[in-house]
């Protein structure tokens, strides 16, 4: 009788054990990103902690803009941590906005513009308005270096132009492709307008200017948001818990994108954790 009372223990303890794996495995999460340095600092920052600290499998889904609020609408992705709000990316908010939720501020102070290396004369080029001049249009080959094409800051440089009656070219290309770009300019000290954002790197390495923007086309100070499919925070509390307590102040930000840039993504990530002990205590557990 002992035998058999101990076997249906052992019994019931492999099976709680076995219940207790499926239910790790079931801890997955898909993760929505584009290679924009802000978007990957803070993307991997929080799927390391996710992995490492709550025991998560993170999946991370590289994509453009537009396909990640239609994967969040149709729940493909659990979840984005690059929604530029109110007006970079109105229109996929007006579209799908009613198919997702809101989990709250990643941080604050985000900005669009266009970005002109400090060494252009700031007399001769001080705001969009001044790019209408022949001079300052063949200094710039009638160029405007841009990132991907569905992009919210695309779609506002070609509104941009078109509200300045420019003749400009914008030239289509990536984040990467865009600090390249700007780079080889610098490098060559040779005159270059690019579509830029804060925060990021670029601001830490060089020494750069926005130009003045005073029809308002690009617009003001943005903000950025966590934004899950619908149904996310009922199926996973203790995750979207993490991502609405998840807060960067926007200069320590900027500061762990250009050590990045300086090293790599995951050391960074590392470094950023090793110096905020606090702040991510917070993020996991909401205890001050």
């Amino acid at each position: 009788m002992r035998f058999l009372k101990s076997l249906q223990y052992l019994l019931a303890v492999m099976l709680m054990l076995g219940l207790a794996g499926t239910a790790q495995a079931e801890k997955e999460i898909r993760i929505g990103w584009t290679a924009w340095s802000d978007a990957e600092f803070v993307t991997k920052l929080a799927a390391r902690i996710l992995e490492d600290e709550m025991g998560y499998e993170v999946e991370l889904i590289q994509t453009d803009i537009a396909p990640q609020y239609q994967g969040l609408a149709t729940g493909s992705i659990d979840i984005m941590l690059m929604s530029w709000q109110p007006g970079t990316h109105a229109d996929y908010i007006e579209k799908l906005g009613s198919k997702m939720v809101n989990l709250g501020l990643l941080y604050t102070h985000a900005r669009l513009g266009w970005v002109v290396p400090s060494y252009i004369p700031e007399d001769q080029v001080s705001s969009i308005a001044d790019l209408k001049d022949p001079g300052v249009m063949d200094k710039l080959d009638d160029t405007i270096t841009g990132i991907d094409p569905g992009a919210g800051l695309t779609r506002l440089s070609k509104q941009a132009i078109e509200d300045y009656g420019l003749d400009y070219e914008l030239q289509i290309s990536s984040g990467a492709g865009m600090t390249a770009a700007l780079d080889r300019a610098i490098r060559r000290n040779e005159w270059i307008v690019v579509t830029g954002w804060s925060p990021h790197w670029m601001f830490g390495k060089y020494d750069l200017r926005y130009l003045d923007d005073p029809k308002g086309t690009l617009g003001s100070y943005e903000r950025v948001h966590a934004v899950a499919r619908k149904g996310f925070y009922q199926d996973d509390i203790e995750a979207a818990g993490f991502f609405s307590r998840m807060q960067l102040p926007i200069d320590d930000l900027q500061a762990a994108m250009y050590d990045a840039q300086e090293s790599s993504y995951e050391e960074a990530v590392t470094r950023y954790i090793e110096n905020h002990p606090e702040r991510i205590r917070y993020w996991i557990t909401g205890e001050l």
